[in-house]
C-alpha cells in the first residue's frame, strides 16, 4: 500500500472519530454515507449503521474517559476508509474536502504528530512538532 495512502487513511480515521464527539457530526456523518452509496452500494447500509452505532460508542467513551475505546474506534475507522479507498483510489480527494468542511476541529487532529524517542548514556533527544531552536553553551 501507498505510504502516503497509509498515513492519509491514519490520519482521516482519527479526524473521523474526533468529530463523531462535535456539532460537526451530522454533516459529516452524511457527507460519508453519500460516499459510500454512491461507491459502494451494497455497504452503504452497513456502514452507516456502523457510522451510528460508533457515535454512540464515541460518546460513552468520552463521558468514561476511556481512551482505550477510543484507539480501537480510531483503527476500526482506519481499516473501513483504507478498504474504501484501495477499491476507489479516486475518491481520496472527496474524503478529504469532506473532513476539511468538518472545520478547525477535523484539522487539527488530521495534522497530529506522532514523535518517539529513546536516549540512552549522555545522549540527548530534541524533538518538536514545528520549529524548534536549542541554545547550548
Amino acid at each position: 500500500m501507498d505510504p502516503e495512502l497509509t498515513v492519509f487513511t491514519q490520519a482521516a480515521g482519527t479526524t473521523l472519530v474526533t468529530l463523531m464527539a462535535t456539532d460537526a457530526w451530522q454533516h459529516t456523518r452524511d457527507g460519508l454515507t453519500r460516499l459510500w452509496q454512491r461507491l459502494q452500494p451494497d455497504r452503504a447500509h452497513i456502514v452507516s449503521d456502523e457510522l451510528d452505532a460508533s457515535r454512540e460508542e464515541v460518546l460513552r467513551a468520552h463521558s468514561a474517559a476511556d481512551q482505550e475505546m477510543l484507539s480501537e474506534l480510531r483503527l476500526q475507522w482506519q481499516g473501513y476508509l483504507r478498504r474504501l479507498l484501495l477499491a476507489q483510489p479516486e475518491a481520496v480527494e472527496e474524503l478529504r474536502r469532506l473532513l476539511d468542511e468538518a472545520g478547525p476541529e477535523a484539522a487539527v487532529h488530521a495534522s497530529r504528530i506522532t514523535q518517539h524517542g529513546t536516549a540512552s548514556g549522555r545522549a540527548r533527544v530534541y524533538q518538536a512538532g514545528r520549529d524548534v531552536h536549542i541554545n547550548e553553551r
